[in-house]
């Protein structure tokens, strides 16, 4: 398990080979190069080559990886998506299975908060099973959660953008997976990321934490909501927090970002000074508000409190959290 004050998915210097995009003759030979490798997805969640057997996060995970000559590809509607070069050149891939569904599926576990089940492919047999990105992602080494949540959010995108937005004809898939173009009026789409503020509100001794409705009994987090249209990154702090528990903040400083392929968002980690202390909670968005102390908090981390639990390992809301108890700066 990496430090909780440790971002995942906050990058491992991979090169995108963002130049290559572009040229289609160029990413035919990286794909002809015999030591080419693509990472493997089905619903979103990568074939990982030994998941952790309890499902709580705690054992070793890696991706697992096949050449793009394995049977298994044809199973993927479209050609493999290119996420890259690994540090000695290798071109990497990724590639979605989503013309094959397996037998026996428990479709309410997919929707699950955190899907403890696991899926074999039988063209896969002993590479590996695809696991729910969440439960192994703190264990993933800093290059295989880049690929992994690059590669579930570009998926993502190419599932529900399928069609034109400024004529709606179907788009085709452009620049190596990283552009949708269409052919009707000629329009270029491009994958979405949607900014979402979360906030670590402090007053003094004090941090500010919500629940929302359908998490694990006790678990707390920072406040988090979307930026608008026309609107800073501070002010959107300011206003979600106001919005979803009444208090009023100050002083906004930045502290760090974080990739959320669940399923598009960039987390834009802040610190907000509360100038205000009654709690009026927003009952649609927040089941339950409070203000906890610093030892109540490290009480809550250590497993000791009895009501309260902090945000899952892996989460940009537990580094924050951690962090400030530590007093350590990103």
């Amino acid at each position: 398990m990496r430090d909780d004050g440790i971002i995942t998915f906050g990058g491992s210097g991979l090169d995108r080979a963002a130049e290559l995009r572009g040229d289609p003759a160029a990413i035919a030979a990286l794909a002809a190069d015999p030591a080419a490798r693509a990472m493997v997805m089905w619903q979103g969640k990568p074939l990982t080559g030994n998941p952790d057997p309890a499902g709580d996060g705690t054992g070793p995970a890696a991706l697992a990886w096949i050449g793009l000559g394995h049977p298994a590809l044809e199973d993927a509607r479209s050609a493999p998506i290119l996420l890259g070069r690994d540090d000695d050149g290798t071109p990497l891939f990724a590639a979605e299975l989503d013309a094959w569904e397996p037998p026996d599926l428990d479709a309410a576990a997919l929707g699950a908060f955190a899907d403890p089940s696991e899926q074999w492919h039988p063209e896969l047999t002993g590479t590996g099973s695809f696991v729910e990105l969440r439960r192994v992602m703190t264990t993933l080494s800093a290059r295989d959660a880049e690929l992994a949540a690059t590669a579930r959010a570009l998926f993502g995108w190419h599932r529900s953008h399928g069609f034109c937005a400024r004529c709606g004809a179907r788009s085709e898939v452009a620049q190596g997976g990283w552009q949708r173009l269409c052919p009707a009026c000629g329009a270029h789409h491009f994958p979405r990321t949607d900014p979402v503020v979360i906030m670590l509100v402090t007053r003094g001794n004090r941090a500010l934490l919500g629940r929302s409705p359908g998490w694990p009994e006790g678990m707390y987090s920072c406040l988090a909501g979307f930026v608008e249209p026309g609107e800073t990154i501070e002010a959107a702090v300011r206003r979600e927090v106001h919005e979803e528990v009444g208090v009023r903040v100050g002083r906004v400083d930045y502290l760090a970002s974080q990739p959320w392929p669940f399923p598009a968002s960039l987390m834009i980690g802040c610190h907000g000074i509360a100038e205000s202390d009654e709690i009026v909670r927003d009952p649609a968005e927040i089941e339950h508000a409070l203000w906890i102390e610093r030892e109540d908090l490290a009480a809550a981390f250590a497993g000791d409190h009895p009501t309260v639990s902090p945000a899952r390992p892996g989460a940009i809301a537990r580094a924050l959290l951690r962090n400030w108890l530590a007093d350590r700066r990103y």
